[in-house]
Formats: structure tokens, C-alpha cells, sequence
């Protein structure tokens, strides 16, 4: 079985059309998105047309909450000051934005998602298990991953939020098991040095052909895109131009 994972699309519809078509290379059987397809470039309404009209199932991200319930933008701390002023623009002019259609859209996502391949269980999520604010960093201390394992009962947990891509192996030496922490990184606002437009592509072996962790194929994809018509998209709309300078912002 085949599988793309995406995640924080972040309304940026040249980078999801480029990931697509590299997708299509790769025919998965199921296509699954993390959540956060608005805010930070002006397409979120294309996003989630094209996201409804391939019938992807989606998790709600922790901006999808706030724009399909008008939860409030509270500052956040790791932010500068220039940056909070950006972000409430951005999300504002989505809610101002947004069709009644896709508002209702975002309020029908799931908190979560579990699959079962197989014998293999995989749960899916925006930020961690318990909270799409969570971030999961790569550093998360081993013990915290192995307990947040053992209380979901899965074998791979595939999260997004952070922006920042990784695969992440780990042995619980209680149950005798190994376990495989993934996180997709962003189509849309990657944080990664070179800005590409990154996604998950993981091939699930039948369990007559592998065991355990060995079942699974995992291959982060990081995709070059018309990067250029995103940050011209930002600059000739309400988005504030510090989402345009921070992807121009590519180290090579």
C-alpha cells in the first residue's frame, strides 16, 4: 500500500499543484492531509476547493480551528513583535476572506486520524496527540515519545506543525517494540533552509513480506515550485510581505 502524507498547505496553491504533480509519479492509494491549509498566502480558498474536490481526508489544524471557529489570535511568545502583527493580519484577512462553504469545511475536520494496515497501526495528527499547538520537535526527549507511544497504542505517529521534517526510530525496551515518530514538514511554509515544498511518501510492505518496522518505506520529498509566483501572490494581496521575505529567504 502506498500513502502521501501533506501538511500546512498554508494557502500556498502553487506548492501544493507542484507537490500533486510529483505525487502522481508515485500513485499512492490514499492521499492524507495534516491540516493548516489557510493562512500566510493568499490562495486558501483555492486550497480548500482543491482539497474537498479530491475527497482527501483532513485534520484539523490549529489555524483550521481558528478561522472555522473564530477562536481569537492570542501572541505568542517565540514571536517578534513584527511577526505577530503579520500573523494577525494573515489570519484576519482569511476570516474576512474565506467562503461560508469552505468555513463550514474547516469546522467538519477530524482532531485525528487512525489507520490500520495490516496488523500496523498508524495515527495521524496536526501537532501531537493530545493538542494541534503541540509542537514535536526532532530534540523531544526520548521518554516523552516512548510514553506518548505507549498511551496511543500505535506503532508509527505522522505529525506536521512544525514546519521542520524528520524521521525518528525508537526502541520501547517494556513492550519490545520499536517505534517510528515521522514528521511530513510543510507544503506550504516550509522552515527548512531551502524552502522546498516538502510531503511524506511511505509504502506499507503486506506483513507476509516484512515484519515490524521493516514493513515500512518512508521517503521524505522535497519539491522545487514556482516559488517566485508565491511571494509576487503575497505581495499583491492583504497578506503582509513578511510571509513573501521569509520565503525568499533561501540558503543553498
Amino acid at each position: 500500500m502506498k500513502i502521501a502524507i501533506i501538511s500546512d498547505l498554508h494557502g500556498n496553491m502553487p506548492a501544493l499543484k507542484a507537490v500533486l504533480a510529483d505525487m502522481s509519479f508515485f500513485n499512492p492509494d490514499q492521499i492524507y492531509c495534516l491540516g493548516d491549509l489557510t493562512d500566510a498566502a493568499p490562495w486558501h480558498n483555492e486550497v480548500m476547493e482543491l482539497i474537498r474536490a479530491l475527497e482527501i481526508p483532513t485534520i484539523m489544524g490549529n489555524h483550521d480551528e481558528r478561522i472555522a471557529f473564530d477562536h481569537p489570535v492570542l501572541p505568542l511568545q517565540k514571536h517578534s513583535q513584527i511577526e505577530q502583527e503579520a500573523r494577525l493580519a494573515a489570519i484576519n484577512f482569511t476570516k474576512q476572506d474565506i467562503t461560508a462553504s469552505n468555513k463550514a469545511f474547516l469546522a467538519t475536520l477530524l482532531p485525528s486520524l487512525r489507520i490500520e494496515v495490516d496488523g500496523l497501526n498508524i495515527l495521524l495528527v496536526h501537532g501531537s496527540p493530545d493538542s494541534n499547538e503541540e509542537y514535536l520537535y526532532e530534540d523531544r526527549e526520548e521518554h516523552m515519545v516512548i510514553e506518548m507511544f505507549r498511551k496511543q497504542g500505535v506503532d508509527l505517529i505522522i505529525c506536521g506543525h512544525t514546519h521542520l521534517s524528520y524521521l525518528r526510530f525508537f526502541s520501547d525496551f517494556v513492550t519490545q517494540s520499536d517505534k517510528l515518530l515521522i514528521n511530513a514538514g510543510s507544503v506550504g511554509r516550509s522552515k527548512e533552509e531551502d524552502r522546498k515544498a516538502c510531503y511524506l511518501q511511505l509504502e506499507i510492505l503486506a506483513a507476509n513480506e516484512a515484519s515490524g518496522l521493516d514493513r515500512l518505506k518512508p521517503t521524505i520529498r522535497k519539491i522545487s515550485y514556482s516559488i517566485e509566483e508565491t511571494i509576487e501572490g503575497i505581495k499583491n494581496s492583504p497578506i503582509p510581505d513578511f510571509y513573501a521575505d521569509f520565503l525568499s529567504n533561501i540558503k543553498t
